[in-house]
């Protein structure tokens, strides 16, 4: 164990768990101690069980490009990323606040479009933005006004160990399953890495989820009457699926299909064997495009016919909220510094990554001299696709994105290769060092709840950067060690 150990190298990376001179840090110092304590064969052993256990319990991730097949258990790591209780009360302000000027944001172009008018952003960002639906969305007044229901912000440490915000993921983010299935495998296989730690805990945070669910009651819900929440689901092919379920199970909302849906009078109806019952909010995990075939894609059969006229007309309450992508696409991300200080007057918290706009002559001019030291992703894909690393790309694959980029600079960003912090990682019998990042879920309704921790995911390809699971990435456990004082994770008045 000591051997495997003392092999570990943390390179030029920040690392999350050991100091440059190979001692742990302060707040690994306990799990250090017992992590020495297992033999070679203890963590081998563990490790096989651990797997086993994600397996049984039918936790898949789909890898769209794998040849192979794309069903997968989802790969975990038990070395958890433990996180000091001063380092996560910067993060869940910062999140707070991020969150909430992307919902100010959303609410202005639906409405008064004040940030567009002022100049802050470039109208035309907004206007040929294809996840921009005024004629589903403008003028629509929605409970709470709050579009962002669920966000889930991916953060990175860089060199420095500073937090920087990657990405915003605002329409239908995926994972918190995944954050209870690793705690709940951490201590069903390693129960003594809990020793002695005094960690915060996530029983609480499902009823905080229901709670803010149940907080988007619509206006036409008469005083007094109960209102019915469900979660739509495309179906089990999806490659979330598996959050579906968990989530409809853990909250008590029936998991439905489309096709169980029906709208009369404008209302929306389940269909159950006692008859139509009136439907108030949706907790959709289906995209905008195929919510109603009567609003977006007319080939849809996931969706129900004359769903958005009743979200129009606030008979039912659809979350997240229909239109979100705009302001998760990676060019407004780059603005989001300006729409904090434009709608809080206030400066981030929490950084961006620092960002290249392709739509910019000049901009562009200098990206394309450096294809191979930056990377480029598509301003509407997630999950890894559609995305160049410079210095791991062959040459035909900088030339393919050069003229991708040529052909269509505003579909792309670049950003500098970030020297992303890395932790280690139990696989194949050896540890070695792989990049993480950390997704955190902020809940918003009439109060904003952070979940402690969120999903860490790492890149178990050594020298990948790639973390999705859709790519290949895998999970580990997060630990937010308490305050000794106390402290809450709720902010009123979101």
């Amino acid at each position: 164990m000591v051997r495997l150990l003392k092999s570990y190298n943390t390179g030029p990376f920040f690392d999350e768990m050991f100091q440059s001179n190979g001692q742990p840090k302060k707040h690994y110092s306990r799990f250090h101690q017992i992590l020495g304590q297992f033999s070679k064969n203890d963590l081998k052993e563990k490790h096989e069980l651990a797997q086993k256990s994600f397996l049984k319990q039918g936790i898949t991730f789909t890898v769209y490009a794998d040849e192979d097949g794309t069903e997968r258990t989802m790969p975990f790591d038990f070395i958890p990323i433990i996180i000091p209780s001063e380092d996560w009360l910067r993060i869940e302000k910062g999140m707070i606040q991020r969150t909430e000027a992307l919902n100010q944001f959303l609410e202005d172009i639906y409405h008064h479009q004040h940030i567009l008018n002022d100049g802050i952003i470039p109208s035309e960002l907004i206007e040929q933005n294809p996840y921009y639906y005024p004629k589903q969305v403008a003028g629509i007044d929605i409970p709470l006004g709050n579009h962002i229901f669920l966000a889930g912000i991916d953060l990175i440490r860089d060199e420095n160990g500073e937090y920087r915000v990657l990405e915003d993921n605002l329409r239908n983010p995926s994972g918190i399953s995944y954050v209870y299935e690793n705690r709940f495998v951490m201590r069903q296989v390693y129960p003594e890495v809990f020793e002695n730690q005094s960690i915060e805990t996530l029983e609480q945070q499902l009823s905080y989820l229901h709670e803010t669910i149940f907080s988007h009651v619509p206006k036409t819900v008469e005083a007094g009457v109960e209102p019915c929440a469900i979660l739509l689901t495309p179906g089990i092919y999806n490659s979330a699926y598996y959050d579906h379920v968990f989530l409809a199970q853990q909250l008590g909302l029936q998991l439905v299909e489309g096709q169980d849906l029906v709208v009369e009078d404008h209302k929306v109806y389940m269909q159950t064997i006692r008859g139509l019952k009136r439907v108030d909010i949706i907790y959709r995990r289906i995209d905008d495009d195929f919510l109603d075939p009567d609003a977006f894609r007319s080939d849809s059969i996931l969706g129900v016919p004359g769903l958005i006229e009743a979200y129009k007309r606030g008979n039912v309450a659809i979350l997240n909220g229909v239109g979100n992508g705009v302001a998760d696409d990676k060019a407004i991300y780059a603005y989001v510094p300006e729409m904090i200080r434009y709608y809080l007057k206030e400066e981030p918290i929490i950084p961006n990554v620092e960002t290249y706009l392709l739509r910019d002559p000049k901009q562009r001019e200098w990206v394309l001299e450096r294809l191979n030291q930056l990377v480029i992703k598509n301003v509407g894909a997630s999950g890894g696709y559609d995305m160049l690393i410079g210095p791991h790309a062959t040459s035909e694959e900088i030339e393919r994105f050069r003229k991708k980029i040529t052909e269509n600079p505003s579909q792309y960003i670049a950003q500098p290769t970030m020297k992303i912090s890395t932790a280690p990682a139990y696989q194949n019998e050896r540890f070695y060092p792989c990049h993480v990042d950390l997704r955190v879920f902020v809940m918003r309704g009439r109060d904003t709840y952070v979940l402690p921790g969120g999903l860490s995911r790492v890149a178990l390809k050594e020298g990948s950067l790639v973390v999705n699971s859709s790519q290949g990435g895998g999970g580990k456990d997060t630990w937010i060690l308490k305050n000794e004082g106390g402290g809450a994770n709720v902010a009123s008045g979101s």
